[in-house]
């Protein structure tokens, strides 16, 4: 095989490792934000439970309030019940009474039925607390993960930074120009020829051309990408065994 060609495959392989590497350590802060958000949603999820608890005893203590108030406003009549002097007056204060027993009965329905609330939010509220405390236990532990594969991920993509560089220092000035203008126009500048094709465009290559090609002892390019091509000769079969 050409020995330029050869350096040229072994470039493209390792800048397409080297690609793939910081494609996959861009992803890593989408995938913590992700995770984050999760977080974030389980945490509005527990401070609207917890809201809705601190609602819910607060209009209990208001009506409590209001209970109190009337039962005193109820003491009063009671006792001014004492000095009414006619018999209109002594029915018109009972009917004062039993307006306000109505609406202390209705104040005690709304105590009760808040108190029934807040037991129904509190049961809900400890559940909540047990997911987000889940969510965000899983949240440090896979956020640990992602800072260790980022970490990882640096380490590598600088080891085949340094691979690249070094193979792109072998190749005569002229080769390495060639392969840098097909990358910066098509993105992977060397590929497979197999079939009679080029296996990144598919486009079919002229017959002789395919066969002085297969033999790899030139650098040739493909006449519709440009890109460069090498034929990788197929594996000997393995023998069946007896």
């Amino acid at each position: 095989m050409n020995v330029d060609l050869e350096k040229l495959i072994q470039l493209q392989k390792t800048a397409s490792q080297l690609q793939k590497v910081e494609s996959d350590l861009a992803q890593v802060p989408k995938d913590k934000a992700e995770l984050e958000a999760r977080l974030n949603e389980e945490r509005t999820r527990l401070d609207e439970v917890r809201a809705g608890l601190q609602a819910s005893q607060k209009a209990r203590k208001q009506h409590e309030t209001e209970l109190q108030d009337l039962e005193q406003k109820r003491s009063k009549y009671k006792g001014q019940l004492m000095d009414v002097k006619t018999n209109k007056e002594y029915t018109a204060m009972l009917h004062e009474i039993e307006a306000v027993e109505r609406e202390i009965r209705s104040r005690e329905d709304l105590v009760l039925g808040e108190m029934e609330k807040a037991e129904s939010l509190q049961d809900e509220v400890r559940r909540e607390e047990q997911v987000f405390k889940a969510v965000e236990e899983r949240f440090r532990a896979e956020g640990r993960s992602l800072d260790a594969r980022a970490e990882d991920l640096r380490s590598e993509a600088e080891r085949l930074r340094v691979d690249r560089d070094a193979m792109a220092a072998t190749l005569p000035s002229t080769v390495l120009d060639l392969y840098g203008r097909v990358a910066k126009l098509r993105g992977v500048a060397v590929a497979e020829a197999r079939d009679g094709a080029c296996q990144v465009c598919h486009v079919k290559l002229r017959p002789q051309m395919y066969v002085d090609l297969k033999k790899n002892e030139a650098i040739v390019q493909c006449p519709a990408c440009n890109r460069i091509l090498f034929f990788d000769p197929a594996p000997a079969a393995v023998p069946s065994q007896p």
